[in-house]
């Protein structure tokens, strides 16, 4: 039943009259909240799988990020069972110069990022390094997880 305000009219009648029907002047927040939530939930579970990368355990260092550049940066990962890739793409160790030499043809930077897994020896870490110098890349940046011990003993 309509709410309203009965008068009577001038014959003694009743007549009902209707108030005007006012614009609603608050926002329904709850379908922009819904939405927002289904959005957030989507980011949630999508999220985790954008990181794509070669599984490998870095050590730990007391060492800062190094700032970021213009180029992306040229990576190379020796992982823990010998494999060595140039940036996502497996490379034989014997092709690894030549392909260096050709990448920095074509690159203003001369750094590289080497990543290398903890259980790799040093030995096997210097050859690359030697490799990667020898390929035309002289400014090379070690990969760690920071956080790691410091000299000091205490833990970072």
């Amino acid at each position: 039943m309509a709410a309203g305000i009965i008068q009577k009219d001038q014959r003694g009648g009743r007549r009902r009259r209707r108030s005007r029907a006012r614009p609603m002047s608050e926002i329904n927040v709850t379908p922009f909240v819904d939405v927002m939530l289904v959005l957030l939930i989507i980011f949630m579970v999508a999220a985790p799988l954008l990181t794509v990368g070669v599984p490998i355990q870095l050590p730990e260092t007391a060492a800062e990020a190094l700032p970021t550049e213009r180029e992306e940066p040229l990576t190379v990962t020796l992982t823990g069972d010998g494999r060595v890739l140039l940036m996502d793409n497996d490379t034989e160790s014997g092709d690894l110069i030549g392909q260096l030499r050709a990448i920095a043809a074509e690159r203003e930077s001369r750094k590289v990022f080497l990543r290398a897994d903890g259980a790799i020896p040093y030995a096997r870490v210097a050859e690359v390094m030697g490799a990667l110098n020898s390929g035309g890349f002289n400014e090379i940046g070690l990969v760690t997880d920071a956080g790691g011990p410091r000299l000091d003993g205490s833990d970072g």
